[in-house]
Formats: structure tokens, C-alpha cells, sequence
């Protein structure tokens, strides 16, 4: 199979911290919906605040009742990233919440496997049905069908003065919904947006979402639940 698009809805964030529930929704609503009312009430119970990684959102799917297997390279937090602008600000309060949910995993029955996902892994995972949540750079995210890029202040909260200087990193998730072997390109929903599904190479994708500050953390969701 060489061409794979599959229907996720498009759900924009509303803040510039919850891209990762934007995405956790568009899942949601492709393969298991839930209520509003059954989402933020799992949100709530898993204390959900401004800062969600992607830990947070294999804990979410496991909540809901959704199948799901989270590929990283980093089981808990990279101490290496204490001193990069974007981790700086929550890195001390949320290093031990973050490694204590990676040691308690198993027991919640929540699937973390340390290791490194290719892109044909991703692909075929795509093929049978089921969608993956990604974390990316969205510095080296480009959409080769967006006219202009989206600049890093659209994750910052509205009103606040935006003076796009490019940062090094920016941590996005976006969701994973198709290929075209043929072209080789990849589409994603991108949470910036609300209107649009977006395209980019494999080799754009690849580097994106491989960049230093992801841990190549993947989320891999299951249509059968």
C-alpha cells in the first residue's frame, strides 16, 4: 500500500501548552470517542496542567480505555535538558512527577518500550488503521502545502508579545495520519491549525521529530480497544 490517508478531525489548541491534548482529542475521536464531560475529568484525575508530556498522554489513552504503546529513548526525564530554553521553567518541579510516572507505568498498565521507531514502522503502522501521537521540533517541522510556516509564537498564550527570534527547540506533538509512498511524504494534523491536514518529506519528518529534546518519543494508538 502506497498511499494511506486516514480521516482524523482536526482540533486546534487553545492554549500554547496543550498541543498534546489537542492531539490526545483528534485520536480520540478517530478511534474511541469519549464525552467532553469523560475527558476532562480523566485530565483532571491525572492532573493535567501546563505542562503534559508525552508520559501524560500514554497515561490519558490508558485512562480512557485505549490501547497504546509509547517508543522512547529516555525512560524519565533527560537531565541533559535542565539548562535548554524550553525545559528551563517547569524542569525542577516536574523531573521527579515525570520519572515517578515512568516508574509506575507497568503497574498501570501503561506500555513503555526504550527504543528507536523507524519511519517504515510508523508507516505500517498506519496501514492496518491506527494513528500515532509524535513529539516533534516544531523549529524543523516544515508543511510543504502551509504558504508560510507557522511561527514559533503561535504556541505562545494569547496577548503575550511574540519577537520570533527562532529558538533551538520547540516541543510540538502533532498526529500522524497518513503517507504516500510514491512521493514520499507524510501527513499530520498539526494542532496550530484548525482547517487543514499538513504534508511534509520523510526526510523533514524524520529530522523533526529524531532533533536533540524529543527523546523520539512516539505514541503509538490502536483502533482496537
Amino acid at each position: 500500500m502506497t498511499d494511506v490517508q486516514l480521516k482524523v478531525p482536526v482540533i486546534r489548541q487553545l492554549y500554547h501548552w496543550d498541543c498534546g491534548l489537542a492531539c490526545s482529542r483528534m485520536v480520540l475521536k478517530y478511534l474511541h470517542p469519549v464525552s467532553e464531560e469523560e475527558f476532562q475529568s480523566a485530565c483532571w484525575e491525572l492532573k493535567l496542567t501546563e505542562s503534559v508530556w508525552t508520559i501524560d498522554l500514554a497515561y490519558l489513552m490508558c485512562q480512557l480505555g485505549v490501547r497504546q504503546r509509547f517508543c522512547t529513548q529516555t525512560l524519565g526525564v533527560d537531565k541533559g535538558y535542565r539548562n535548554q530554553s524550553f525545559y528551563k521553567k517547569h524542569f525542577s518541579t516536574e523531573e521527579n512527577r515525570v520519572n515517578e510516572l515512568f516508574a509506575k507505568a507497568e503497574a498501570n498498565g501503561v506500555v513503555v518500550e526504550k527504543r528507536s521507531v523507524t519511519v517504515q514502522e510508523i508507516q505500517n503502522h498506519l496501514a492496518q488503521g491506527h494513528v500515532a501521537i509524535v513529539l516533534v521540533n516544531a523549529v524543523l517541522l516544515v508543511c510543504d502545502l502551509c504558504s508560510t510556516p507557522v511561527k514559533y509564537c503561535c504556541f505562545l498564550p494569547v496577548g503575550q508579545k511574540c519577537f520570533c527570534r527562532k529558538p533551538d527547540y520547540q516541543g510540538h506533538f502533532v498526529v500522524v495520519c497518513g503517507f504516500n509512498g510514491a512521493t514520499g511524504c507524510i501527513f499530520y494534523n498539526n494542532p496550530a491549525y484548525s482547517d487543514r491536514v499538513c504534508s511534509t518529506s520523510i526526510r523533514t519528518f524524520e529530522e523533526a521529530r529524531m532533533s536533540y529534546g524529543t527523546d523520539q518519543d512516539i505514541l503509538f494508538v490502536y483502533k482496537e480497544s
